[in-house]
């Protein structure tokens, strides 16, 4: 089984290259704000929850968001490994993982970054924006906010992986066939 943790900024291409990765080698791809929009949108217990915290402009803590993984991880009792987009963000957050896939008897793989220049990547959401309809990327400062968050909570794991010689990093920008080939040469060297 192969686990695989993508990292990358807003706009580093995460979402577009699990496309391509989870069919090449056959992963459940769970992205972390697909699972809370699964949640949210269909009322589950998780998702009032959830939303409980965010009506009060809180955010969803960690052992709630980790419920959500764990519970959508269960319905693919079959897979031949999981692609994790957006999760984890911390290393509360990571540790929690790693007890979760022990208690299976799996581990995370790799995790592998998507690393771009931020001026590259502004000028990606930027130009994303105009399209996506989500307000967080039509706004400059809003997008510089994120890659702080970004640095300060989500940096840190790549010490926390690289600790478990388990980080790579590839670079993340060119077409999306390059990349797609550039990840697909370090998942190959896992099997």
């Amino acid at each position: 089984m192969i686990n695989i943790v993508l990292f990358g900024k807003p706009g580093a291409g995460k979402g577009t290259q699990a496309e391509f990765l989870k069919t090449k080698y056959n992963l459940t791809h769970i992205s972390t704000g697909d699972v809370f929009r699964y949640n949210l949108k269909n009322d589950t217990e998780l998702g009032k929850q959830a939303r409980a915290y965010m009506d009060r402009g809180d955010l969803v803590p960690d052992e709630l968001t980790i419920k959500m993984l764990q519970d959508e991880v269960e319905k693919h009792p079959d897979t031949a490994g999981f692609l994790f987009d957006g999760f984890p963000r911390t290393i509360a957050q990571a540790q929690a993982l790693d007890a979760f896939l022990k208690s299976k008897g799996w581990q995370v793989t790799a995790t592998i970054a998507l690393e771009a220049d931020d001026e590259v990547l502004v000028q990606r959401l930027l130009e994303r924006g105009k399209t996506s309809g989500r307000a967080d990327d039509q706004d400059e400062t809003l997008i510089r906010n994120r890659y702080q968050e970004y640095n300060e909570k989500t940096a840190p794991l790549m010490d926390y992986y690289r600790a478990q010689d388990k980080f790579y990093a590839v670079n993340g920008i060119g077409s999306i066939a390059e990349i797609t080939e550039r990840l697909s040469l370090v998942i190959d060297k896992l099997n």
